[in-house]
């Protein structure tokens, strides 16, 4: 079946060996998703930790950033969900913006984002970031490539100048595979309480998906550095996926009072370093 065959079905639900390959598209190792009695039990224990960390970051001065970067429909904002569902609101902010407008676009076009950056003692998580020069904009016409080449030569040198200046940069990309993409947008289109979700450039990128892949390795190519590397997370299983990013962050941390069983090491078949 073909992913365009996958999309146009349209029954509300999928046939279960149709969700079966997708789940495990683009080479994911498990069979079947995290049992829910062992993610929530993970899940609260990790958001303890996340609550150590709001503290310490207060009582220290720290300032966090983390960016959540990926493929459409790879379970970004389920994940900056359970980072923020129990922390302080006052101390960490979630970072959404629109498109730019106007006056935005005759910026420097760092300027939108560093509005955004925390003070002492805050945490902020970017829903997508200032990496949409390098992903969106270039794949849908809506910057030139010259725009493109001159993100990618500034990019590090902005993100090392945020880290010389003391802030914790955390930058996180999520990735699925194709069929399972397509069967998530698919759910999309046919559940009401989830259309909101199915914006028009989720629809065009659907026939873009090697576009998006060739995007990404040349983003990676250029901004993948010692001082702000990436971290790639393998979301077919959402579950794993938001357990081994709260694991990446948290055991890079030196917060006090960490619980070292809990902070384990991430699953280094989830979690990984990107490799040219």
């Amino acid at each position: 079946m073909s992913v365009a065959d996958l999309f146009d079905i349209e029954a509300p639900e999928l046939a279960p060996e149709i969700k079966a390959a997708a789940f495990g598209s683009g080479n994911y190792p498990y069979e079947k998703k995290l049992k829910t009695k062992r993610y929530l039990k993970q899940l609260r224990l990790l958001q303890i930790e996340l609550i150590k960390v709001s503290n310490w970051a207060q009582d220290q001065g720290e300032r966090i950033v983390i960016i959540f970067e990926g493929r459409d429909s790879a379970g970004k904002g389920g994940t900056i969900k359970r980072f923020t569902e129990h922390v302080n609101p006052r101390q960490t902010r979630v970072v959404a913006l629109p498109k730019p407008n106007d006056r935005e676009r005759g910026e420097w076009y760092f300027q939108r984002y560093v509005r955004h950056l925390p003070t002492a003692g805050e945490m902020v998580l970017f829903d997508r970031s200032w990496y949409n020069r390098a992903g969106v904009e270039p794949v849908m016409g809506f910057c030139t490539e010259a725009q493109r080449d001159d993100f990618l030569e500034e990019a590090p040198a902005f993100e090392g100048a945020l880290v010389r200046s003391g802030i914790r940069l955390f930058k996180f990309w999520l990735t699925i595979g194709q069929e399972e993409q397509l069967r998530r947008l698919h759910a999309r289109r046919h559940d009401p309480l989830k259309r909101w979700k199915l914006s028009p450039i989720d629809l065009k990128a659907i026939h873009k998906w090697d576009e998006y892949t060739a995007a990404r390795q040349l983003m990676f190519e250029h901004t993948d550095r010692e001082r702000a590397p990436w971290t790639i997370i393998r979301t077919n299983d959402k579950r794993r996926g938001r357990l081994g990013a709260m694991r990446a962050f948290l055991s890079a941390l030196p917060y006090a009072d960490k619980d070292e069983q809990v902070v384990a090491a991430p699953d280094p078949l989830i979690v990984g370093d990107f490799e040219a």
